[in-house]
């Protein structure tokens, strides 16, 4: 299933990851296990955010997906359920 990952990170611990090194480490680390279809990076509520989509092929992934974020960044995470256009005319089409 395809959803969208969104972490907002909190800033003093991801300062100490990003002088320590390994905020490049673990977000590399995540790219590679994810292989997103999409990843931006930008600030919400004032805090670095990550939107990631990917997809979900198995809900018992979530902690290991989330757990790196919420240890070494102090992140909220929410996992939201996505569709793209094509998903969005399948769906449209079998209501009738």
């Amino acid at each position: 299933m395809r959803v969208l990952l969104k972490a907002i990170f909190n800033t003093e611990k991801t300062n100490e990851v990003i002088r320590d090194g390994t905020m490049q480490k673990t977000m590399q680390a995540t790219m590679e296990a994810l292989r997103p279809e999409a990843a931006y990076f930008t600030t919400e509520e004032g805090c670095r955010t990550a939107f990631v989509v990917f997809d979900l092929a198995d809900p018992s992934q979530m902690p290991k997906i989330a757990e790196p974020f919420f240890m070494e960044m102090g992140a909220k995470i929410s996992v939201t359920p996505v569709m793209n256009g094509e998903d969005l005319e399948k769906g449209l089409a079998a209501l009738g």
